[in-house]
């Protein structure tokens, strides 16, 4: 089987801007790319059947503005049945990468607005990239290291993506010094950095990589360091500078504030 890229769509703003970002990513790849919207339908006596032509269209639009930006890619589109959570987990377990929009409406509503935002980043079967509404291919991929198991995917993920894109890598880490293990100065960052990146420049010789930590608090670290990036990448969970990163503070920071894509990186199973 080929590459697949699934795209989310809704009709809004930001899932317009998810569906230009999906037919980029799908060209790069020479993957096929599949616009799903999911609709969970009114069930019960009191509602009459609804019209699926809307909701038809709607996708059909969606894969029209694929093609437009990507003629090479073949689009496929299709309107499923269930909510957006369960639609995308489970499209996502024949798909290489997903793409959504970070604020929707029907379908997707609140998708970045709490625990639907943190359950489909945690048990999507591929890694999703959450769209801002302009996302633009300038700058660097910025690449979160804490060097946990899911972060290991999120290095390699970002290498693979930063070839595909001709893009540089900027590696960093939020180090605070007040709350560092004794003996865990700024040189154990900095090793820390150095060993995440070593076996891939070997692989990925033609990606440039700039390694850096970052003194401050990891919220606000990570934000500042997302301007003027093309994509932020980070593992789905993580330990030391990036404790509970999509299970709290941390991810409702990025997902909402970050002021470019972000990919989240599941670990293998």
């Amino acid at each position: 089987m080929g590459s697949l890229v699934v795209v989310g769509v809704d009709g809004s703003s930001s899932s317009d801007a998810a569906v230009v970002q999906a037919a980029r990513e799908a060209r790069r790849r020479h993957a096929t790319l599949r616009v799903v919207h999911g609709f969970s339908w009114p069930v019960g006596p009191m509602y009459a059947p609804l019209d699926p032509s809307p909701l038809n269209r709607l996708a059909h639009d969606s894969a029209e503005l694929a093609r437009s930006v990507a003629p090479e890619v073949e689009v496929t589109d299709a309107v499923m049945t269930g909510g957006a959570v369960a639609v995308l987990t489970a499209e996502s377990r024949d798909a290489d990468l997903m793409v959504v929009g970070r604020r929707g409406i029907g379908g997707f509503v609140g998708m970045l607005l709490g625990s639907t935002a943190v359950s489909l980043a945690t048990h999507s079967q591929c890694p999703v990239i959450v769209v801002s509404d302009e996302p633009d291919d300038a700058g660097p991929i910025v690449l979160a290291v804490d060097g946990s198991p899911e972060g290991e995917n999120a290095v390699e993920f970002a290498f693979a993506e930063a070839a595909l894109r001709r893009a540089e890598i900027r590696a960093v880490h939020a180090w605070l010094p007040d709350y560092a293990p004794a003996g865990m100065g700024v040189e154990s960052a900095e090793r820390l950095l150095a060993q995440a990146v070593v076996g891939r420049r070997e692989r990925y010789p033609d990606v440039r990589v700039e390694q850096e930590v970052l003194s401050g608090e990891t919220r606000e670290v990570l934000i500042k360091a997302s301007s003027g990036a093309q994509l932020m990448v980070v593992g789905a969970r993580g330990h030391g500078g990036f404790s509970g990163l999509l299970l709290g503070s941390v991810s409702q920071a990025l997902l909402h504030h970050a002021h470019c894509p972000v990919a989240v990186v599941r670990r293998s199973a």
